[in-house]
């Protein structure tokens, strides 16, 4: 199984490497009128042929109906498993089925963590369908979908920001009590990475060029010397991303983040444990 799932994660790996060279060519087809439903297609490539049953019982993906920004749009993925179940969610693929880079991102726990809940935001180009895929500790993969209306996201102008005033790399992250009423032993933290995320569709308003796709490519969470969460992402990933993850404290009396972006620059920060 562990075998299988290395192939996997390698395959999705390339996938998102080869979507973010490919955006401006693909432009065209993402402004083109909507066609049959591409998600049978792409679940079979991204996840090399392996059955994709439906994950209602398993998993819950929230997202706007109508988003506000479409470049910022926020997706919550939460695991539906019952307290007796023995099986918990080992990893989870976040899917935008119209984006001219569907695959968005790949998250997986490490062994001691799982992953009950998630969130994040992205970019939606068109009115699509959002697919979240739960790989469970018995090696099955469960989807869930939630439709979109947003447009433009991927090719919306960065945000203007005062240059310089946060390094590029400059990571926070915060730790949060547990919610009233909710599991004692479960805790929730939230990193914030300082990063333009250029999809490759972006046109600088001066030159009118496209601004290349530079993006942050992946993530290690650690708390202490065990990783937490590990994240593949893409050009879907919103600027300046945001990761919202539970996690089970274990004592450490520190966090820490490692990110590495698409153009190979790689950025490290350490935080104490707080004891909430």
């Amino acid at each position: 199984m562990k075998t299988q799932a290395t192939h996997l994660l390698l395959h999705r790996r390339t996938l998102l490497t080869a979507a973010a060279l490919g955006t401006i060519g693909r432009r065209a087809t993402a402004q083109a009128p909507a066609q049959k439903d591409s998600w049978p297609s792409l679940a079979a490539q991204i996840f090399d042929g392996r059955a994709v049953r439906n994950g209602s019982a398993i998993l819950a993906i929230d997202a706007p109906y109508r988003a506000e920004d479409a470049a910022l749009v926020p997706v919550g993925i939460r695991s539906l498993l019952a307290s007796g179940d023995t099986r918990h969610v080992r990893g989870v693929t976040l899917v935008i089925d119209e984006n001219p880079s569907p695959l968005a991102a790949v998250f997986s726990s490490g062994d001691t963590s799982g992953l009950p809940s998630l969130s994040t935001r992205v970019r939606v180009d068109s009115y699509t369908n959002l697919h979240a895929v739960a790989e469970l500790s018995d090696g099955e993969l469960y989807a869930v979908q939630r439709f979109v209306k947003a447009a433009g996201g991927c090719s919306a102008p960065a945000a203007k920001q005062e240059a310089d005033s946060i390094p590029l790399g400059t990571m926070r992250f915060r730790q949060f009590p547990a919610a009233s009423g909710a599991d004692a032993e479960v805790r929730e933290a939230q990193l914030l990475i300082r990063h333009p995320n250029f999809s490759g569709m972006q046109m600088d308003q001066i030159t009118r060029l496209y601004v290349p796709a530079h993006f942050v490519k992946t993530v290690r969470v650690w708390q202490g010397d065990d990783l937490l969460l590990a994240i593949e992402s893409g050009i879907s990933i919103s600027e300046n991303p945001e990761f919202r993850f539970d996690y089970h404290p274990n004592g450490a009396s520190t966090f820490r983040a490692e990110m590495e972006d698409s153009e190979g620059q790689a950025f490290k920060q350490e935080w104490p444990a707080t004891r909430v």
